[in-house]
This record gives C-alpha cells, structure tokens and sequence, in this order.
C-alpha cells in the first residue's frame, strides 16, 4: 500500500507488526530524557494567567506528587484517576501518577456522577485527584525499570451498553503514537513547538497527540482550562502558538468570528483537525484563513492511543477521505463487499492492551492482533481511506462519542415516552448532533421539556439530545423487528434545536 511517511528505522517483528526503533522504554524515561535535554524550556502553560513551568519544574512537581501518591499507598500497578479539569494540575497529577508506577485513570469530565462512579469503581481507582483539593505531596520519587508493554493509563470510551469501556494503554502505545505524529507532522527532537490544547486532556487527542507529542520533542503544550473562541483566539498570538490541532467545531467556530481577520495567525505552520465528521468546504476555508500552515486530516480511536491514518496537505483536496495509514499501522477491510466496502481493521504497536475488565468485549474487538474498529471503510487505488458509516450505532458530536442505544435506554424510562430512536442531526459546526424521534404513550402527550429533564439527571449534558420530533405513528423496522434508523433520518424533520 502507498505511503507519504518515512519507513526508516522500522523493523518487522516475529508477530507481524512493525515497530520504531530506539524509542523510549517507558513515558517515566521520556520525561527524563527531555528534562535532561532542555531542563529551562517552557515545558506547559495555562493560559488565563495560570502558572507556567519549566520541564525541570515540571519533573520537580511531578516528582513530590509522585512520593505523595506512594505516602498515601498507591504501589506500582495501583489505578490513580484524575478528575480535574484541564490545566497544569492536570499535566502534573498525570506525571505524577507515571512517575508513582501508577496507571493513569483520565475522568471525562463531563460524565454524569453515575458514570464517575462507575469509571472510578471498575478501574478499583487507588486515589483519586478532585478539583480544589491540594495534590499530593511528598518526598521526591521516580519509578525505574518500567517496561514497554506495562499499562500507563485506562482511558474509558462510551458503551455500547450504557457502561464506558476502559482502553488500556501502555507505556509502548503512548511511545508509538508520539513518533507516529512527529513523522506526520515531521518534526525533530529539540523542535520549539508550541501547541495550543483546546480539547480535553482526558481524551487522546489532547493527552496523546498534544501533551505527549510536544514533551517527546521538548515543545511546549499550552493548555485552555475551558474553551471560550476569543481566548482561543488570544492564544494563538500571544502564546506564539505553531502547532493547531482541534476538532473541526472549533475552527469553524474561529473563522467565523469577525475578528478573525484581525488575528495574527502567521506564525501557525501545522495545522490539524480531526475527531469528528467534517465538510470538504470547510476544509478549504480553513486552508485560506491559515495561509502559512500545511493542513492535515488526523484519524484514530482511543483503541489506537489516537492516530490510525493521516491526510497530509498534499492531499488537502482528498479531504473526504482520513488519509494514509500510520507509518507503522496495517490496515485491511474485513470481507469487503462488490464496492470495496467492510470493517476497517488495524494492527499495530499502538493498539491498546484490550479493555479493563470485560474479556468477552476484548476477544470480541481485538482478534488475531487485528482490531476490529466497528467502522465501514474503503481503500481508494492510492492508498487513502475513506470512512463509510459506522457499524456501531454512535454519534460523534464534534469529538464527542454518543452512543444511541445509551440515551434510548435512558428515554425508555421518561415521561409519555412510548418508544424512541436516537440518531446524528447533520450540524455544520459539530458535525453531528443528537436527534430523538419520540413516540408518545397512548393517551399520554409527550412534554419534551419534562423529557429532557429527566435526561439531565441520567446521563451526561453532551449526551442529551439538541434536537427532539414527537410523532403518533410507530417507528419503522423491518419484518424482524430491527429499527429502521436510515428511515428515520430520513423521515423526521427536525425543526429548530430544543437547547
């Protein structure tokens, strides 16, 4: 298969999947490696005038929370979820936890209190970071001898069944994913990066392709607390940011305000988007408000510690399609029909380790050392791939996963709500979002207001559905029984948004 991306220094192991030579054993021997490098450069920022440190200032944070964590018991192996919000704290209870031999348990943030629960209980979390409490701290402490295969973190996805499912990576996923992005985005060690964090760190993209990626290089990662547009905008000039790289909502959101043109964006020189759908116009408004930068498209799941495939800017004008594999990723689709098109599927060394205690789920996703993504494919004669439709039936709410079949089960229990269908509602902004079709119990009229409500209290604000149709007649399903939810895309008009 065709490839823009260097394949130097990879070799082809007796398992099949090819790997990058001399990386890192360990994130624990990373940070060392680029404290030792560049121990004064500016290592993260938060911006809004929150504290900047130095990557010796960094490993020093990170170090004291690290004996802290080993005061309060947490041992090698031991789960450490952090509930913070994005910021420096976040970067150095992550740290701190790595430093510690511990496993990094990111916390969505936006999850309700009962999916916390669930997510803090299932990882069996030794300690947890809280918003407004100090971090710990204590003597100084660094874990040696970690290996490449050993569990960094458990980043926790969306369910199918209502119950997230956690993706565990190693310290080799991570490693792998941050040579994977300098080659995309060819970038040296010791390159002065500075990228601009305005996802949230406990998602890869921010924590994986974002953190990760500028300390593997010694750059620096200026961290958003929360994304307001004109901050975002503040930052890019101030901040002398070189490296964007954010979901297509924001950037339409940036181009659009009219006080773009006034923004000094000539310093941008790679710029990235990805993590959702996105329109081929909008990409080529984002090519002309960004002159200076090369444009790429980044493609992954949690499952792939992030990037699975890359669209560089010379192939700006394929932008329906989610580019080439990763240097060292393999692709196949999975019994392709007469058109090419079936279940992409992955091998790699950045696949994680399977999910945290659910083996059925693991043997059902990871076979053969092929990850089955759940998502329809084709592979064009150059090599590039385009993403279909999704077997799983998910929303992908600009970044954000929604599973249907988790907010149906919700309405099933709401007031006046007979049966519902839970689908994606094209948005030009997000590029999708959630749309119910409710049909009312009989005798029983549908209150949406009251509807949505009683989903507030359930499930996670971002999961609760913008847009709302109440209808008398059944949903559509064919003679098995099974919804027929092209049918009723098709069928609904949806109105303005409820919220």
């Amino acid at each position: 298969m065709s490839t823009p991306f260097s394949q130097e220094g990879i070799s082809l192991g007796a398992d099949g999947i090819r790997r990058y030579d001399g990386l890192p054993a360990s994130l624990v021997e990373l940070l060392r490696t680029t404290v030792a490098r560049s121990p004064g450069a500016e290592a993260v920022v938060e911006t809004g005038g929150g504290p900047r440190l130095t990557y010796q200032e960094l490993w020093d944070a990170a170090a004291r929370v690290a004996g802290g964590l080993r005061a309060a018991g947490v041992d090698r192996g031991d789960r450490v979820a952090i509930r913070l919000g994005n910021g420096v704290d976040w970067v150095v209870a992550f740290f701190g936890t790595v430093l510690a031999g511990a496993v990094v348990v990111p916390v969505n943030t936006r999850f309700s209190a009962e999916e916390v629960a669930y997510v803090v209980g299932d990882s069996g979390a030794r300690f947890t970071f809280v918003p407004e409490e100090p971090l710990p701290d204590g003597e100084p402490y660094a874990a040696d001898g970690l290996a490449p295969d050993d569990a960094a973190a458990i980043f926790y996805t969306s369910g199918t069944t209502g119950f997230p499912k956690g993706a565990v990576t190693t310290h080799a996923n991570f490693l792998s994913n941050c040579e994977t992005c300098r080659r995309i985005l060819t970038l040296e060690p010791g390159t002065p990066i500075r990228t601009l964090v305005s996802v949230p760190l406990f998602h890869v993209t921010g924590c994986n392709s974002q953190l990760l990626v500028a300390v593997y290089v010694g750059g620096t990662t200026v961290v958003m607390p929360q994304f307001e547009v004109n901050a975002f905008l503040d930052a890019i000039a101030a901040e002398r940011i070189d490296i964007l790289t954010t979901v297509p909502a924001i950037y339409w959101l940036a181009i659009n305000q009219p006080r773009f043109a006034e923004v000094d964006v000539s310093g941008v020189r790679n710029l990235s988007y990805g993590g959702a759908p996105i329109a081929p116009d909008l990409v080529a408004r984002i090519v002309k408000a960004f002159p200076g930068a090369r444009v790429g498209n980044g493609f992954g799941l949690t499952e792939t510690s992030s990037v699975t495939s890359y669209l560089p800017h010379e192939f700006v004008d394929h932008a329906d399609s989610v580019g080439f594999p990763a240097p060292v990723c393999d692709v196949r689709i999975d019994s392709p029909s007469p058109d090419g098109v079936g279940e992409l599927l992955v091998r790699g060394p950045n696949i994680v380790a399977g999910y945290w205690n659910k083996p059925a789920e693991t043997a059902a996703a990871f076979v053969d050392g092929w990850l089955h993504t759940g998502d329809l494919a084709r592979i064009d004669e150059h090599g590039l791939i385009h993403i279909v439709d999704r077997i799983k039936d998910m929303i992908n709410r600009g970044g954000e996963n929604v599973y249907c079949v988790e907010v149906e089960n919700a309405l099933a229990g709401a007031p006046g709500v007979f049966e519902a269908a839970v689908v994606g509602v094209p948005d030009d902004m997000m590029g999708e979002k959630v749309g119910a079709v409710l049909v009312s119990a009989p005798g029983s009229p549908i209150d949406v207001d009251a509807v949505l409500a009683y989903l507030d209290e359930r499930i996670a604000r971002f999961k609760v559905p913008q847009y709302v149709a109440v209808r008398t007649e059944p949903l559509p399903r064919n003679p098995g029984g099974k919804l027929l939810k092209r049918r009723v895309r098709d069928e609904t008009d949806w109105g303005g948004p409820v919220r």
